[in-house]
């Protein structure tokens, strides 16, 4: 015969709710610090001119928004192409861009546009 081994039930660890609290409280800083170091900082090339003289605008935003995935795989490979003006005018060239963006990946509705079944 086997002997017998007395199984106590263990108790699993619950937290009070003070200590729920402090680890919610912990959670919340960790979250906004890790926010706050991602924000960008400001741009000071905003309103200088490029090579040819005057900053990008809204159709220079939206062009390189369009072409956006060429650009960033040839920036992978060089050091000469960048994905984003930095000379630009500031919100009107930021705005062409994202645009440009949108309009390639589908607009605001191109992931709805997804098979129909009958």
């Amino acid at each position: 015969m086997h002997p017998t081994q007395d199984v106590t039930s263990h108790r699993t660890a619950r937290t009070s709710p003070r200590g729920r609290r402090v680890a919610l409280a912990a959670a919340l800083v960790l979250a906004a610090l890790a926010l706050a170091a991602c924000a960008p900082g400001p741009n000071p090339d905003v309103g200088t001119p490029t090579a040819d003289g005057s900053p990008a605008g809204f159709w220079l935003g939206l062009w390189q928004g369009i072409i956006v995935p060429v650009t960033f795989v040839i920036s992978l490979f060089t050091d000469t192409v960048n994905i984003y003006e930095v000379h630009n005018n500031g919100n009107w060239y930021d705005f062409g861009f994202v645009l440009g963006l949108g309009l390639f990946v589908g607009g605001p509705f191109g992931a709805s546009r997804g098979r129909r079944h009958s």
